[in-house]
């Protein structure tokens, strides 16, 4: 078992300023960075403070500057760093608010701007939906990957736009806004157009790609900007001809004219004397399955 020295660049909220704390903790093959602050949380220094829930690398809470590099502190193995001395400071480009742990407000009020949610003309169906939207696999294609992203915000920690303009949106507003766009479910591809359309949306990003990089799950923020840019220079140029809108899916047929058994009814039994089985256990009552 080896040692490992953590040196944790802490934000103190009463004394408005930094300090530096260090560890020395043993290490095992596949421990984490946050495994690591698990233990000295747990052994050395209760008062350390962080943000994490899933440890699958799902949530996007712990995400953290390691190194010098935006990551998840979860997915980061600490033998892998293939150094001596980790340090660990809350994420670039937010305000923090104690230790580790950086505030995510000015984050979300950006996800707010864009309306990250399907905005259909139909807005009775919306709320009150009695079909499915028809969507071809070509389609759900052009947006899938950008639906990947887990919020983490590591993609804003390596902005040098967002460190400089607090007003620019970002790559992850910018680039959900083009998840929406590029949903064939969605009405409103004009009204994003015009949101993405300005000094702090898409023409702010200086392409450094830095979100991309360290975005753990391969999203690409800089791709979705870029893609962005090309819808509005086609529109400018007049050569945007809109999108293929989806269509509710028709009503199912009725029951007794359909090859198909309904949705939620059981399957024929298939293996014989099943049935008289399942009603003598009372599983079965009414011909359907409790």
């Amino acid at each position: 078992m080896d040692k490992v020295r953590f040196k944790l660049r802490r934000w103190d909220p009463e004394r408005k300023t930094y300090q530096t704390s260090e560890y020395e903790i043993p290490v095992r093959r596949g421990m984490t960075v946050l495994d690591g602050l698990i233990w000295i949380k747990e052994n050395i220094d209760r008062t350390v403070s962080y943000r994490a829930s899933c440890r699958m690398g799902l949530c996007g809470s712990c995400g953290m500057v390691i190194n010098g590099k935006p990551m998840l502190a979860c997915e980061t193995q600490i033998l892998h760093l293939e150094s001596n001395n980790v340090t660990v400071e809350p994420l670039y480009n937010y305000e923090p608010i104690k230790d580790l742990v950086a505030d995510f407000h000015q984050f979300f009020e950006k996800q707010r701007t864009i309306k990250p949610y399907l905005i259909r003309e139909d807005v009775e169906e919306q709320i009150n939906p009695t079909r499915e939207y028809i969507q071809s696999p070509e389609e759900w294609n052009l947006y899938i990957q950008f639906a990947m992203c887990i919020t983490c915000g590591l993609c804003y920690s390596a902005c040098p736009t967002t460190a400089t303009d607090p007003k620019y949106l970002g790559p992850q507003a910018l680039m959900n806004l083009y998840r929406f766009f590029a949903d064939s479910r969605d009405q409103a591809e004009h009204l994003r157009l015009e949101i993405a359309d300005q000094v702090d949306g898409v023409w702010g990003c200086h392409l450094a790609t830095g979100c991309s990089e360290v975005c753990p799950k391969g999203v690409d923020p800089a791709l979705a900007i870029q893609l962005l840019r090309k819808e509005l220079l086609k529109r400018s140029l007049k050569l945007y001809r809109g999108k293929k809108i989806s269509e509710l899916a028709p009503p199912l047929p009725p029951r007794n004219k359909s090859p198909y058994r309904a949705f939620g009814e059981a399957p024929e039994f298939t293996i014989e004397k099943a049935e008289e089985k399942a009603r003598e256990f009372n599983i079965l009552k009414d011909d359907r399955v409790r």
